[in-house]
């Protein structure tokens, strides 16, 4: 009986909060169980970049605002040979790019 009152609160609760504090408590069960992300970067058809097992984007807030920024950010490891796998010497890197001016495609890929 325990059980199926705690079941039954948990669902009142998250069905209660905003769709907001519904994605940011999807993301960190995502982030907890880990995703396999790749970030393709284009100027017209041409992919100029490549980031592969990726856990997630970050979208950038300011610090005192609290406001989204116009840019997104995450951890990759750049390939730099575009063979869709990481070789001797494609570390792990920080990269940054704008949301508004950026042609990209993020995708998981397991």
């Amino acid at each position: 009986m325990k059980k199926i009152i705690l079941l039954v609160s948990l669902i009142f609760i998250f069905t209660s909060c905003t769709q907001e504090t519904q994605n940011k408590l999807s993301r960190s069960l995502q982030n907890w169980t880990g995703t396999a992300g790749v970030l393709e970067v284009y100027a017209g058809e041409k992919l100029v970049k490549r980031f592969m097992k990726i856990d997630k984007l970050s979208t950038a807030y300011g610090t005192d605002a609290g406001e989204a920024r116009p840019y997104r950010y995450g951890y990759g490891h750049n390939d730099k040979n575009f063979n869709g796998k990481i070789d001797e010497g494609e570390e792990k890197v920080y990269f940054e790019f704008s949301d508004y001016s950026t042609n990209y495609i993020f995708y998981e890929d397991k």
